[in-house]
C-alpha cells in the first residue's frame, strides 16, 4: 500500500484511453457511418476536477471519432492522440508536449493494447470491467 500512495503522490500527468475507460466501450454507428459514443458525465467531472486541481490530462485512443474530439474540447483536454496504432510513440510523444518522465504519469486503460503502455507509466490503472489479463 505504501507503494502505491508513494507512486500515486509523483503523479502529474493522467491519460486516458477512451474506448470501455471513459465510455462503455459499445460501439454505435449511423447510417451514414458516423460513429457515435455514450459518455458518462461523472467521468467528466472527475476530469475537469483534475485539470483544476493542476494534474496534465492527456488521452491516447486508438480509434478517432468526431465525439471524442467534441468530448475532448467541451472538457478543455489540450493533449489528444485519436487514431494512433502505437500508442508507445502516443505516450512519447504526450510525455515530450507536457516535460514530464513516465514515472510522473498514470495511465488509465482496459484492453491489452493498452499493457505496453501501462507496463511504462508510474501508476497503471484498470478500470473495472477492463480485459481480466490486464487487471
Amino acid at each position: 500500500m505504501r507503494e502505491l500512495m508513494s507512486s500515486a503522490a509523483q503523479i502529474q500527468l493522467v491519460i486516458f484511453d477512451v474506448d470501455g475507460v471513459l465510455t462503455d466501450g459499445r460501439l454505435y454507428l449511423g447510417n451514414d457511418g458516423a460513429e457515435y459514443k455514450a459518455f458518462h458525465i461523472r467521468d467528466g467531472h472527475g476530469i475537469r476536477m483534475l485539470i483544476d486541481a493542476g494534474i496534465e490530462v492527456a488521452i491516447i485512443s486508438g480509434r478517432r471519432a468526431a465525439s471524442v474530439e467534441q468530448r475532448i474540447r467541451d472538457l478543455g483536454i489540450r493533449h489528444a492522440y485519436l487514431g494512433v496504432a502505437d500508442k508507445q510513440a502516443a505516450l512519447n510523444s504526450v510525455l515530450a508536449a507536457t516535460g514530464f518522465i513516465a514515472d510522473q504519469a498514470a495511465f488509465v486503460g482496459d484492453d491489452l493494447i493498452d499493457l505496453p503502455v501501462m507496463t511504462r507509466v508510474g501508476l497503471a490503472i484498470a478500470v473495472q470491467d477492463a480485459d481480466p489479463f490486464v487487471k
